[in-house]
């Protein structure tokens, strides 16, 4: 067989040879260090033979396939760990993950932490066992009957699914089969580092109609000294989880009694959302927005024009019942059908274009149970949200001018080093979600395209991410923990100004469908919220920082002082408290500290008589005394910057 590997070069080698066979030929270090292959670009085993003359690559744990086998394999472990110790439990999927594997159970009671230590116990006497894994195949009835034999209902419904036709693979390693494409590491003990994380609740197949399964997260390296330094990493990003530290900070919080997915904003998470809506809605003025204010409900009628109640109705609230009822509502999931009918209100002309509406909007979905997340995932939410309806010569320079306003609000906020841009289209084939407009689609999608290969944008693309009216710019940012998650979209609409009969007329005389952009300038403002707090700990940058300043009094004789200077620091816009209690002056330093706020302000009789400061700022500590006047500039000037510490 000739072999060409990945630096073009080409070995021959004996026909049956295995990529483990070509990685000794090359260097037994190499030998050592691999885990897996990808021939002709498919992932491998390395005891697996090559299928003749082929291209191969040798995989470490440098490489991306080779991780993901070898947290695949770790996976298995997993699972015969599992079903050593709870026999009766069944085997749903395993998966390796970005930073880890996960393996989904039926299992009757949920998993706890000391189940986890057991487990892990089980999972590193079998890795010590270094079992061999051993890759065999059965046609689909065969495959299917086997699986029925071990009474593995998830995997006989995966393999169902499957072609006729199709050769269904297995893997062993002992005792233990599972239903696997691979590839696997040659043997369990090649797993040097393994622990398991945590546990959770997973709908089957990610339908909450489905069964709720037992899932276990976990992961492995192939040094103990790289999984430590994970693990703590792990506990700091844990530290950072808005859902725990804005709790804490007291951002805000919830209650069984509200309901899931409906967070109650407290004082401070409210003022920080109130700072950055008003900072929103002054800034879409300053660039030719005009605020509307439309209804939370409207009859089902509104949603049939607009394709909602078709692709839509599964994540809405409805109000009512169609077939008893005379009207039926729902709450709105979108502001878009409402901004439309005040476009409609009026003749439009040419010279009226382009009209760009938006409007601080209160959006309710119904999502599942199971997707509930602090203030990321929430069934009520406030969007910063906007459309333009432009002519088609106008929809470039409009999307450019989105675009702009997106990345300047990034760059407020400190995160325009973290997004990322993904172009998000649709799946003819999921007739279900999608206008059914393929003729459409594929202009639009191109059109789009084209604007942002103009602009000069590094984006990748998506399949299947796409609003069911038209394709989108989603600007994506990681949580602590890896997800990604979508801030801010900019959208093209093909469909809507045609449903809604919405027309201007142009320079000939003639009516004409404007195009139409749906945008987000700053997102939902309670995930931008908990995105801020994981980022900054709960410092939140000075300008939108709930508390700006706290005046702390060293003794009763400079109360007075404080609360006058307070006083003036708020009259110039400055977000200042004053803390007069009878404490030490420490505990009050490390309070205030704790609370993360941006400035201290230390008073005693010296600053009194002085009209100054002892001040302290944020993370950096003392940085001297300053007068009233210097400080005030100082603070006035950052904020108006929007400096970021």
């Amino acid at each position: 067989m000739n072999i060409t590997l990945k630096d073009g070069s080409v070995l021959a080698m004996e026909g049956g040879a295995t990529p483990l066979d070509v990685a000794e030929k090359l260097s037994s270090k190499l030998k050592k260090a691999a885990l897996a292959a990808k021939v002709n670009g498919e992932l491998w085993d390395l005891t697996r033979d090559l299928p003749g003359d082929c291209t191969l690559e040798i995989l470490t744990f440098a490489d991306e396939g080779g991780r993901w086998t070898l947290r695949h394999t770790a996976s298995h472990v997993l699972a015969q760990a599992v079903k050593a110790l709870y026999p009766d439990a069944k085997l749903a999927i395993g998966p390796a993950i970005d930073n880890g594997f996960y393996y989904d159970f039926d299992v009757e009671v949920p998993f706890t932490a000391a189940d986890l230590l057991k487990i892990e116990k089980e999972m590193k006497k079998l890795i010590q066992q270094n079992e061999s894994l051993e890759r065999f195949e059965l046609p689909r009835a065969e495959a299917i009957a086997f699986m029925k034999e071990k009474g593995e209902d998830y995997k006989v419904e995966l393999i169902e699914d499957l072609p006729e036709d199709a050769v269904i693979s297995f893997y062993k390693q002992g005792d233990f089969v599972d239903l696997c494409a691979g590839p696997h590491l040659p043997s369990t003990g090649r797993i040097k580092a393994v622990k398991l994380m945590s546990t959770a609740g997973a709908y089957w197949r990610g339908d909450e109609h489905n069964k709720m399964l037992k899932r276990i997260y976990g992961t492995a390296f192939e040094k103990q000294a790289e999984l430590d330094e994970y693990v703590k990493q792990q506990e700091e990003m844990l530290a950072r989880d808005h859902n725990k530290l804005g709790r804490e900070l007291k951002f805000f919080t919830t209650c069984p009694e509200v309901g899931q997915g409906l967070p109650l904003l407290m004082p401070k998470g409210a003022k920080t959302i109130q700072i950055l809506q008003r900072f929103v809605e002054d800034e879409e003025e300053r660039r030719g927005y005009q605020l509307t204010k439309t209804p939370l409900m409207a009859k089902s009628e509104l949603y049939k024009i607009s394709g909602h109640w078709d692709h839509y109705k599964e994540g809405m609230f409805v109000l009512g019942d169609e077939e008893k009822d005379d009207e039926v509502f729902a709450l709105r999931p979108m502001t878009c059908p409402f901004q439309y009918m005040i476009y409609k209100s009026a003749q439009r002309s040419y010279r009226d274009l382009p009209i760009r509406y938006n409007e601080t909007s209160t959006l309710f979905r119904n999502e599942s149970s199971g997707e509930m997340h602090g203030l990321i995932r929430v069934r009520q939410f406030t969007l910063a949200d906007a459309h333009i309806m432009c002519t088609p010569e106008q929809v470039e320079s409009e999307f450019r001018n989105v675009l702009d306003l997106v990345q300047y609000m990034a760059k407020c906020l400190g995160i325009d080093k973290d997004i990322t841009y993904r172009f998000s289209k649709w799946d003819p084939n999921n007739k279900k979600k999608y206008i059914d407009m393929p003729e459409a689609w594929e202009q639009t999608e191109a059109a789009m395209k084209t604007i942002l290969d103009h602009i000069g944008l590094n984006y990748t693309e998506e399949k299947d991410e796409a609003a069911f009216y038209g394709p989108k710019l989603d600007i994506q940012f990681k949580n602590v923990f890896g997800k990604e998650d979508t801030l801010f979209t900019i959208q093209i609409d093909f469909a809507l100004a045609e449903r809604f009969d919405m027309v201007y007329i142009d320079k000939d005389n003639q009516k004409k469908r404007p195009f139409i952009i749906h945008r987000s300038s700053i997102g939902c403002y309670e995930r931008t919220l908990a995105m801020l707090i994981e980022k900054y700990a709960g410092a939140l940058p000075l300008w939108i920082a709930p508390e700006q300043v706290r005046v702390m009094t060293v003794t009763e004789k400079s109360n007075e002082y404080a609360r006058e200077q307070a006083e003036k620091l708020k009259r110039l816009g400055i977000r200042a408290t004053v803390d007069e209690r009878q404490e030490k002056i420490g505990y009050k330093i490390r309070e205030a500290r704790n609370e993360r706020i941006p400035y201290m302000l230390v008073v005693g009789e010296k600053e009194v008589e002085g009209n100054s400061f002892a001040v302290r700022r944020r993370g950096e500590g003392e940085i001297g005394s300053m007068s009233v006047e210097d400080f005030t500039a100082m603070v006035l000037k950052e904020n108006a910057e929007k400096v970021i510490f």
